[in-house]
């Protein structure tokens, strides 16, 4: 591992974009102490670990890298800019205009990538409007949380936190383009992995207390490794639809004549199933901090509070209807189909047209089963162990899937650049297979 370690520093160009890609997340950790003008960010922090860390802003935190709870300029983190593409791509799916620029290739791929930032903009503003309400009102419960004038926070606040997200949104492109691995992915990674230390002091002073007894700890270690292996299996599963292309002349030239793969995933929506899920599923909690008067609202939050069995099996429930929901908006095999015929290929043994849209569509359908199924588990499991267990820290759910899919994307791309200068890369035997960013 050394080895292969010492070779990525000796090609030029794979050492330039690992330093450019750690500069600049160093520059957005170092952004993340700089608390928003006008808010006390300790008392903010105190007040949101006790109130809010189940809730829909514990969500929200959690991409954020723990900036919104300390109250910093990257408050809203990437999530504008996560939530403006997911709004693309669901109008891609309803909108003639959006669907016509997904099939112009290069060109269209660029409106919407413009269109992507117009309305990560729209979204901070709104969102940072949104939070400098909230934190007014917050104001009445956390003495000295607010030290300046009202309208001038609000103004303040919204300048603040959308600057802030426009440059971190600017960071992850210029990593994506200059770096290594994908750099709003990377973002949202580095602000997980960041926290991982902190929880595991937590624990190691929780078994020196002897809170936790040392067996228990070892079993759950060896869990969760078997958990991440099972996660890392269903990352790179595929299910390929061999795909054959016939012979073709052009000019003086024969060309084609070559047989190629569909790589079908069994989770092809990757973690979005479980943000829109826990995004309703939490929404009842969230609710209730701000009307704990109301008894019905109340009922619905002690239904609805994390680690009920009812709200398990809703929150499964949810994930696996969203799986197939968010698939069959990213793929669709009508699509695949026409393309293939337009350029004369097909699978062997099925019919051109109607039948391979139909042939692929029943065979994605099947593999998302057991991908929703666990999407499903995986993101219950942090309710199990936590609620159910008493485990002292966070294990599983987004936070699993975001870590693992984005360090194997990132791998796969430093193995490509080893195998590109002819060396060996990190895996001997077997290659990392096409990783899938967020």
């Amino acid at each position: 591992m050394f080895n292969k370690i010492e070779s990525m520093f000796r090609i030029p160009e794979l050492k330039r974009r690992i330093l450019y890609t750690i500069g600049m997340l160093l520059v957005y950790r170092l952004g993340g102490h700089i608390t928003t003008p006008g808010i006390d960010g300790g008392a903010l922090s105190d007040w949101f670990a006790q109130n809010q860390a189940g809730g829909l802003f514990g969500l929200f935190d959690l991409f954020a890298g723990g900036n919104f709870s300390r109250a910093t300029i990257f408050a809203l983190g990437i999530m504008p800019y996560i939530s403006a593409s997911i709004i693309l791509q669901l109008f891609g799916a309803v909108i003639p205009y959006f669907e016509r620029l997904r099939k112009e290739g290069e060109a269209g791929r660029k409106k919407i990538t413009q269109f992507t930032r117009y309305g990560t903009v729209l979204l901070a503003l709104i969102q940072s409007y949104g939070i400098s309400i909230y934190m007014l009102n917050m104001a009445g419960q956390i003495p000295g949380l607010i030290s300046m004038n009202p309208f001038a926070f609000q103004m303040l606040t919204m300048l603040s936190l959308t600057a802030g997200t426009v440059f971190v949104m600017w960071l992850g492109e210029q990593i994506t383009e200059r770096g290594i691995g994908n750099g709003i992915s990377l973002v949202i990674f580095i602000g997980i992995v960041a926290q991982f230390p902190l929880e595991l002091l937590q624990t190691w002073r929780l078994v020196r207390a002897g809170d936790i007894n040392l067996l228990f700890l070892i079993i759950l270690i060896l869990g969760m490794v078997a958990v991440t292996a099972v996660v890392v299996m269903f990352t790179q599963a595929q299910r390929k639809i061999p795909v054959q292309y016939p012979k073709r002349v052009i000019g003086r030239k024969m060309v084609g004549g070559t047989s190629t793969h569909i790589p079908l995933r069994p989770n092809t929506a990757g973690v979005i199933p479980i943000i829109f899920a826990q995004s309703i599923i939490v929404f009842p909690s969230t609710l209730g901090s701000f009307f704990s008067d109301s008894a019905i609202v109340m009922k619905l939050n002690e239904i609805f509070n994390p680690g009920q069995p009812l709200y398990m099996i809703i929150y499964a429930l949810m994930i696996i209807f969203f799986a197939y929901f968010y698939t069959a908006i990213v793929l669709n095999p009508v699509d695949l189909a026409e393309n293939m015929k337009k350029y004369g290929g097909f699978v062997p043994g099925i019919r051109q047209g109607k039948p391979t849209a139909n042939y692929i569509d029943r065979i994605l359908t099947r593999i998302t089963f057991p991908g929703a199924i666990y999407l499903a588990a995986i993101a219950v499991l942090p309710d199990i162990l936590i609620y159910r267990a008493n485990m002292p820290f966070y294990f599983g759910g987004t936070s699993l899937l975001i870590v693992v899919g984005v360090a194997l994307d990132t791998l796969q791309q430093i193995e490509g650049h080893l195998l590109v200068r002819h060396y060996d890369g990190f895996l001997k035997r077997t290659r990392l297979r096409g990783g899938r960013r967020m």
